[in-house]
This record gives structure tokens, C-alpha cells and sequence, in this order.
């Protein structure tokens, strides 16, 4: 009996602060991000479900989960990427934003993938 180990998947994100979006009197802070999800494994990997942690610069937490991203709940193939853009807004003009996908391998064995903390935060604000 062999024991697969789920594909070896990696996060990339960069994350933008969109000042046409935003209203800094109203503490309303919009950002944009965009991930690419990297299979480096044998395996296909299918996404299933996210869980975000955002917190902003006055402690605020706001959780959110659901099903897929964007709208949709990729399959990513061996060596192969997925990369989509999303937002959120806060209420300040520094936070992070950390959180993991559930997904499947194709033994339909269910794993966690972690995305690491990243900062959200307006150009400039922060040396």
C-alpha cells in the first residue's frame, strides 16, 4: 500500500491599495490582491474552499469563508498555476490579511494549504 502525500502547492501575492476606490475621511480603505497558486507537485489539485483572517491597524478582525475563489473552485494540474485578483476593505490604511484553502488531491484525500500573513497598506504610509 502507497501513501501519497498532497501536491506541494505555493502562494504568491501582491497586493495593491486602490486610492480611486478608497475614501480615507470615511476610514474606507480599498485593496486589491492577486494570488497565484502554484502546484509543484505530482498531483492535480482541486480548490475547494477559502478562510480569510483580515485584520486592520485598530485590531478589528473580519473572518470570511466560503466556497472556491471568485466564483470558482479550480483544478490546478502538476506544474501547472492558478492566479485571480480579489479585494477587500478596511477601516484603516494598514492591515494583513492571512488565511488557507482547503483542497483535494486526486485521491480525493482533502488538505490544507496556508496562505502567509501579507500587508495591506496605502503607498508611503509605512517605511
Amino acid at each position: 500500500m502507497s501513501i501519497s502525500s498532497p501536491p506541494t502547492i505555493k502562494c504568491h501575492v501582491v497586493s495593491h491599495y486602490l486610492a480611486e476606490q478608497s475614501q480615507p475621511d470615511q476610514q474606507r480603505y480599498v485593496f486589491s490582491y492577486t494570488i497565484t497558486i502554484k502546484n509543484l507537485g505530482r498531483g492535480n489539485a482541486h480548490l475547494l474552499t477559502r478562510y480569510w483572517l483580515i485584520t486592520d491597524a485598530n485590531g478589528k478582525k473580519l473572518v470570511i469563508e466560503g466556497e472556491g475563489v471568485v466564483g470558482k473552485q479550480p483544478h490546478i494540474n502538476a506544474a501547472d498555476e492558478f492566479t485571480y485578483t480579489s479585494g477587500t476593505i478596511i477601516e484603516t490604511p494598514v492591515g494583513v490579511m492571512q488565511g488557507q484553502y482547503t483542497m483535494e488531491d486526486q485521491a480525493g484525500n482533502k488538505f490544507k494549504v496556508e496562505v502567509a500573513p501579507f500587508r495591506l497598506a496605502m503607498p508611503n504610509i509605512l517605511h
